[in-house]
């Protein structure tokens, strides 16, 4: 609710505090004496765009704020949590506008943009009169206001899971379709890359094996001259071995006499000669062990020459070779099994499909009954209001599939004639005016129960009409008033006389200039107020009994 609206320096506004009561409020006051002000003053304070014309002359900046009492649950509060706002007990949106050009906005003394305070703004304020886009007037929420009224929230919550659960059905689907197509394109070459690193067996480190088996083989004359060298210069007639022999044998015909002073040196030789034959041994083994083979040769030389090709083909080193074979045989083997894995997907994108589409269904025919009761109960209310001849009807048009989406497979479209034998239109084409005003307003009173809590203002919503007229239009703005706090900005006594608050506004001439300023009106004042409605510049006794019979009715 709507607790109360300070403004400074607004035009002919100087500076003005209103305070607001739940039901019904009116606000009077000759044309020009700043009604229409008040209301721009207001919008400001709703995210309205900024307008510095309405900067007071002679001053640099213009200032509004609205306070509003709100419920723990009400959506303002979650919207302005994500900025970091805590709920508190009031929400008080301000306003600033500075002769420079700049403006500022914020919710509970916390800067915001005016992008959030407009959000915020749309779900506090609701504004019904004679302008595109307001209101009941925006297309875009018919929608959501039959299906308040009709109010299935669980198949809405179960049409909106199945339209989620199929679009990620259908996405995994079609990925996993692009991916086959993809792997076919390619299968030829997956196959032949396949079976041409099967047939090779790579393995791990192999490069280095094969390298060292090359470098043997290439030098196989070199290392067998360099062994036949040795083993002469061993076991050689003028070897190491024969020399050795010569020398322990001298020393052992002495050694008797030496009392043992040979021992040591010819223990020595002894093992030097059989180190030499262990040498030697060694070195014919070696020998023995060289093969000579070109074919070998040759043959190291093709694996190495395919694995580095296998290597440059698929970019990377030869140690990688088997990782790739194993990552190239799992695309093959995707590919060979990919219509059993496709057809899982398209079963389940088939079945939540099949689940969205009968939630949908079902949403569709409480929609077309909802729109049965609405047309009902809006045509009732018409005839009262003057506007016997005016048709109302809900449409509920089938989307193109393309259009689907987590509200439905159908729209929601409030379509209207306002005089007989016109055909009927979108509502937000008809022709504007105080015919207008009034349809909408009969059609606010029959969904306002399904509606957000959120204030209503009407603007001139009796223009042009009076008696029994005017008096029906009262008595739907007070029905309003009943549930939901309303304001209207009236000219109508009828209207007036309804109201359990009435604000006056006048303009008075001061040392400053010309200002506006309002008041709440006691029943005294009430009836003079209303007398002069009636009246007009004079008013009469006769005026002041009607107005009376008028607060008394």
């Amino acid at each position: 609710m709507l607790q109360s609206l300070t403004v400074s320096n607004i035009v002919l506004i100087e500076q003005l505090t209103l305070q607001f009561a739940p039901g019904l409020t009116v606000l009077t006051g000759e044309t020009g004496a700043g009604k229409s002000i008040l209301l721009d003053a207001l919008g400001l304070a709703l995210g309205s765009r900024a307008d510095f014309g309405l900067i007071r002359q002679g001053h640099d900046q213009a200032h509004v704020s609205a306070s509003f009492a709100l419920p723990e649950n009400h959506p303002a509060w979650q919207l302005v949590e994500e900025a970091g706002i805590m709920q508190e007990d009031e929400m008080i949106l301000r306003r600033r506008l500075k002769s420079d050009g700049k403006s500022s906005a914020s919710i509970n003394d916390i800067a915001v943009s005016v992008g959030l305070l407009r959000q915020v703004g749309d779900l506090l304020v609701e504004i019904q009169g004679q302008f595109e886009g307001r209101g009941l007037l925006d297309i875009s929420t018919h929608m959501t206001l039959l299906d308040r009224a009709a109010g299935h929230r669980d198949l809405l919550a179960k049409t909106k899971e199945g339209w989620q659960q199929w679009d990620i059905a259908r996405k995994a689907l079609d990925a996993a379709r692009d991916a086959l197509v993809k792997a076919k394109a390619e299968e030829d070459w997956l196959r032949d890359a396949v079976d041409t690193l099967d047939r090779l067996a790579p393995e791990t480190g192999e490069e280095d094996s094969l390298i060292a088996q090359r470098t043997l083989l290439a030098n196989v004359s070199k290392i067998g001259e360099s062994l036949s060298l040795a083993e002469d210069a061993v076991c050689g007639e003028l070897g190491a071995q024969a020399w050795l022999g010569r020398a322990l044998a001298a020393l052992e015909k002495v050694a008797p006499l030496a009392g043992g002073k040979l021992d040591q040196a010819l223990d020595a030789l002894a093992r030097a000669d059989a180190e030499l034959s262990e040498a030697n041994s060694a070195i014919q083994s070696a020998g023995h062990a060289l093969e000579d083979d070109p074919n070998l040769l040759q043959q190291l030389d093709d694996r190495l020459h395919e694995l580095h090709q296998q290597a440059r083909k698929h970019d990377c080193g030869l140690n990688d070779l088997p990782a790739i074979n194993q990552t190239l045989a799992g695309r093959l083997a995707a590919i060979e099994d990919s219509s059993g894995m496709l057809g899982k997907l398209g079963e389940a994108a088939q079945k939540w499909q099949n689940y969205y589409l009968d939630m949908s269904s079902q949403l569709d025919a409480s929609r077309k009954k909802a729109a049965i009761n609405l047309d009902q109960a809006v045509l009732a209310e018409l005839p009262p209001l003057k506007l016997d001849g005016a048709r109302f009807t809900t449409t509920i048009p089938p989307l193109d599939d393309t259009q689907w989406g987590p509200c439905g497979t159908t729209a929601a479209r409030f379509e209207a004639s306002t005089n007989e034998g016109m055909n009927s239109g979108p509502i937000d084409r008809i022709a504007s005016g105080g015919e207008l005003a009034r349809f909408l307003l009969a059609l606010k009173v029959c969904l306002e129960e399904s509606s957000h809590p959120r204030s209503l203002i009407f603007d001139e919503v009796d223009s042009g009409v009076g008696g029994a007229v005017a008096a029906a239009v009262g008595d739907r703005l007070s029905r309003l008033g009943a549930s939901t706090q309303t304001l209207v900005i009236t000219h109508s006594p009828q209207v007036a006389a309804r109201a359990s608050q009435h604000l006056r506004i006048a303009k008075t001439a001061t040392d400053s200039g010309v200002v506006s300023a309002t008041r709440a009106l006691n029943d005294d004042e009430r009836t003079e107020e209303i007398a002069r409605m009636l009246a007009g510049e004079t008013v009469t006794a006769e005026a002041r009994a009607a107005a009376a019979a008028l607060l008394g009715g």
